[in-house]
């Protein structure tokens, strides 16, 4: 038995128990995210240049929606994140990654907006 065989195990057969993860990306992939990402920006720039939206809370919550789906868009298909690679633990670390920042920002925010209420004396 030759060392290969040895390390092998069980008369030879090599079982590969190292899952490689196979990113098929053809340059329509490409071209489908970059078709994506300038509509997902010329379609908030519109609507900013425009004035189509004249609510500033509408504008920002639709500006922030039009973010958070090109972020998306980067990420399938510039970053070819999605739930088969490593066993989805890279979608899983950015999930949490994701919830983490939502929460300290949120926390932060509503820490800075009761601060002054709580540490401020009133004035009559």
């Amino acid at each position: 038995m030759s060392a290969h065989e040895l390390h092998a195990g069980h008369g030879g057969h090599h079982q590969d128990d190292h899952h490689h993860d196979d990113i098929h990306v053809t340059r329509g992939d490409y071209v489908k995210g970059f078709v994506l990402a300038v509509i997902l920006t010329a379609i908030p720039f519109w609507l900013v240049m425009n004035g189509a939206i004249q609510d500033r809370t509408t504008g920002a919550l639709v500006l922030g929606l039009f973010a958070a789906v090109q972020i998306v868009v980067h990420m399938v298909y510039f970053l070819h994140m999605n739930g088969k690679i490593q066993g989805g633990w890279t979608m899983l670390s950015t999930l949490f990654t994701i919830v983490f920042l939502a929460v300290t920002i949120a926390g932060t925010l509503w820490v800075m907006f009761h601060m002054n209420a709580a540490m401020m004396p009133s004035h009559p």
